[in-house]
């Protein structure tokens, strides 16, 4: 037998049981919160967690099948369990692209003319995906350097099953976009995408925030600008109530291995 075998509580995140899962790093104290209807839905420290508790889970996750976040405004959703889980094959059957067109469209059809220069150099046209970015580092190293620097706010760790950082937003149930988007598992699809594309990593989650590493970013303005498009698509009040249009908000992550996300 695995003498770090999952503990119980945290097989209970799995459909399976937890079978053939492992976790050597040592936990701080911590329970399983569930969802309304009693289904568990992710475990969640009582003290706050360090940036290196979340390097060593991060790696663990190969053999724990578990993607550690940190938690922020942790007296909400988290300890009154205000979460949703879904099942993260749900996600197959999505794209980021499609996504995009469909939330490109709606808008497009509803907005007034004057209101296509929120989404200039583009308008009515929806441009698809960018081109993925360059690698400047490991994704891992990176997202580990974020958790360092997001840690120092105090924050609990949580620990969601999923195959990578995009599924566990789906097992642990968050709402964040609800107000945007009432389904997380097509966004989930997105994330997907950027994880493969810009070597992006989920390292903290909010009540209406989302905080990733990203080890790819655009390095041109042009590039940049094209990413901003997918970010509006995905949060557009990250544009609307910043810098207001896609070219400033490209200014702000051309090299930047950080994203952001809040929604209204």
């Amino acid at each position: 037998m695995d003498d770090h075998q999952l503990p119980p509580d945290l097989r209970r995140l799995f459909a399976d049981g937890g079978k053939g899962r492992a976790l050597a790093a040592d936990l701080p104290p911590g329970e399983v919160m569930c969802a309304d209807d009693g289904r568990p839905a992710f475990w969640m420290s009582h003290t706050p967690a360090t940036g290196a508790l979340w390097a060593a889970l991060r790696a663990e996750h190969p053999r724990s099948g578990l993607w550690p976040l940190l938690l922020e405004e942790s007296a909400q959703p988290w300890s009154v369990a205000r979460v949703a889980p879904d099942d993260p094959m749900l996600i197959d059957h999505f794209t980021a692209e499609g996504f995009m067109a469909e939330v490109w469209q709606e808008w497009v059809a509803q907005a007034p003319e004057e209101a296509l220069g929120e989404i200039e150099p583009f308008g009515a046209l929806c441009p698809g995906l960018a081109e993925a970015g360059v690698l400047a580092a490991d994704p891992d190293l990176v997202a580990e350097w974020y958790a360092k620097e997001l840690a120092q706010r105090g924050m609990p760790i949580g620990l969601a099953a999923g195959a990578r950082g995009a599924d566990a937003l789906v097992t642990l149930g968050w709402q964040g976009p609800l107000h945007h988007n009432e389904w997380i598992v097509p966004m989930a699809a997105v994330v997907r995408s950027w994880e493969d594309r810009f070597g992006a990593r989920v390292v903290c989650l909010g009540f209406n925030t989302l905080e990733m590493s990203v080890a790819a970013p655009p390095t041109d303005l042009d590039h940049a600008v094209h990413v901003a498009a997918e970010h509006w698509a995905f949060c557009p009040d990250n544009i609307l109530q910043g810098s207001g249009d896609l070219r400033g908000y490209a200014e702000e992550i051309v090299g930047r291995h950080a994203w952001s996300f809040w929604w209204d």
